[in-house]
Formats: structure tokens, sequence, C-alpha cells
């Protein structure tokens, strides 16, 4: 979710009535649990589509980017749950590779850490001393 909003709109299944990759969304399907999914998901339009010879996937259409499609061939019913809550998280936008490290024109104010900096078990021995005023 970005900001609070699923980015999710539409949800695609595509599967073959004969195909034996598609036994384990033919299941899925036959078994209910995906009126029980789509029950918790209000927000998610589902959409079942029949394409005899071809493998089985789910489509996801989003809010931003292009949709995202994932082959869900030979799968068993709980990696189909996996995937369908997985693109229900995804944003939509495509993956970016941060290739190189942050750079920051402006350095750390708190510098930079070292092990010798753990101060959480050193005893420190807190004074108070009266009459003590300051020169000014």
């Amino acid at each position: 979710a970005t900001r609070g909003v699923f980015q999710l709109t539409k949800l695609k299944v595509f599967y073959s009535e004969v195909g034996g990759s598609s036994s384990g969304v033919r299941e899925f399907l036959s078994s209910g649990r995906i009126v029980k999914w789509a029950e918790q998901h209000p927000h998610i339009d589902i959409e079942v589509k029949v394409e005899n010879g071809n493998h089985p996937r789910l489509e996801g259409e989003y809010l931003t980017g292009p949709p995202k499609q994932v082959t869900v061939k030979n799968e068993s019913i709980r990696r189909i749950y996996e995937v369908m809550n997985k693109l229900r998280d995804s944003s939509g936008r495509k993956m970016k590779r941060l290739n190189k490290p942050v750079v920051s024109q402006t350095p750390s104010v708190q510098g930079v850490w070292t092990p010798m900096l753990d101060l959480s078990r050193e005893p420190f021995k807190v004074q108070i001393v009266k009459g003590h005023q300051d020169s000014a």
C-alpha cells in the first residue's frame, strides 16, 4: 500500500479447463477459496478467464504502473495464495536497482560510528558540585 491506498485494483486469474499445469488453480477455484479471498479484499475486482492451451497465471492491474503477471504453473493452493497476496501488496511500479551507495553533500553531524564508541557498558560517575559559579 502506498500511503494507505492499495494499488492493486484488479486481479485476473487465467487457467485451462483441461491442462495439467492448471490443476492447482482449478482446485483453488472449485473449492470456493477465491470467493473468501475476494470477500476479505472488497477493493479488488477479480476476474476469472479460461484460456485453454495456456499455462495458468495471475495478472494484477494497478493504479500506478503497468500490470504484473506471475505464472502459477503446477503450483499448490498455498503458493497461489502467496502470489495473490504478493500482487496485492505490490505497488505496481517497476523495481529499481540502486547500484551506487547513497552519497550526501552534507556529512553526518554525529560522525562515523566505531566499536570503540560503545559506551553502554561503561560506568559513569555523576557529581553535583555545590557553590561552583561560572566566571563570566
